[in-house]
């Protein structure tokens, strides 16, 4: 069979740039921004350059009244409790940790489609569920027993995180199907940029201290992460068997753990790589009962 070169292109941008966003979360806020000033000033910008866009090509781009609602609920559900949560994480805990955390989705997403539908799980679906829950506890070995505040916090919200955005995605798979993607995509984040805004005006968190490198790492989220990234694995899933599209939630996860070794110095223990084989192993076998395209955030 032969690969289409511009998909292997593409695939690339997907593994590098959502792989990098992690980093770049730890950057801004190592930086000045505070959690929800930032997700606020990504994703209300990138939601109004998707939409312009959308207009640009001719899509329909005011919703259908019924679909407001939806549109605002789903964008609630995977960008502020999915990347909102991730943000208030990764104040605490290594971003190499985070990737690792939220490559559970998958796993998470199976639980909950399992309990939606009410069908029995297959003998592998449930081991990988089993080997990735273990590969969880492991990555937390060191952490919980500390049994510091902030690890604490940082676990139970990345747990919670890749919950919420596996949901928000079937939420949106079984509801918002009628509509264009990428103006599905544009509202989402817009609803989610606000709420980020809401939270961050009733938090009081301060808007003016981030650095120039503060900024630029926010810019390359919106530029890249937002954008770019997002259309390249629309692309890729299009050139490109879907089997190879979904290797990105075992490389992603890896190259996370890398740059934020060499670029922040982040310890990788061993605990660390016994909870990355499990977890990886168990996205791996849950891909395998499903051959179904991976729940991954649009870092």
């Amino acid at each position: 069979m032969l690969i289409s070169r511009v998909g292997l292109l593409h695939l690339l941008v997907v593994y590098l740039v959502w792989s990098s966003t992690y980093l770049a979360f730890k950057i801004g806020l190592l930086n000045g921004f505070e959690p929800f000033w930032m997700g606020a000033t990504r994703f209300i910008p990138a939601a109004l350059l998707l939409l312009l866009y959308a207009r640009w090509r001719g899509r329909q781009v005011q919703p259908r009244r019924a679909i407001v609602g939806k549109l605002a609920l789903s964008g609630t559900m995977l960008w502020l409790g999915g990347t909102g949560l991730i943000l208030v994480a990764t104040q605490y805990v290594p971003s190499g940790y985070v990737a690792l955390m939220i490559a559970t989705t998958p796993i998470w997403a199976a639980i909950v489609e399992g309990f939606l539908d009410r069908k029995q799980p297959s003998g592998l679906l449930v081991l990988g569920l089993l080997i990735g829950l273990l590969g969880i506890l492991a990555l937390n070995v060191p952490k919980l027993s500390t049994a510091a505040p902030t690890n604490l916090l940082a676990f139970a919200l990345l747990l919670i995180s890749p919950i919420m955005w596996a949901s928000g995605t079937i939420y949106t798979q079984r509801s918002i199907a009628s509509v264009e993607p990428v103006v599905v995509s544009g509202y989402q984040q817009l609803f989610g940029g606000l709420g980020f805004l809401l939270i961050s005006i009733v938090l009081g968190e301060p808007w003016h201290t981030p650095t120039l490198l503060g900024w630029a790492s926010n810019l390359y989220l919106i530029v890249f992460g937002s954008l770019i990234a997002y259309t390249s694995y629309i692309l890729a899933v299009r050139l490109l068997p879907l089997s190879l599209v979904t290797t990105y939630a075992y490389v992603n996860p890896v190259i996370a753990l890398l740059l934020g070794w060499v670029f922040l110095r982040e310890p990788l223990g061993v605990w660390t790589w016994i909870g990355a084989a499990l977890v990886l192993v168990g996205v791996g076998l849950v891909f395998r009962s499903r051959m179904k395209p991976a729940v991954q955030p649009v870092l």
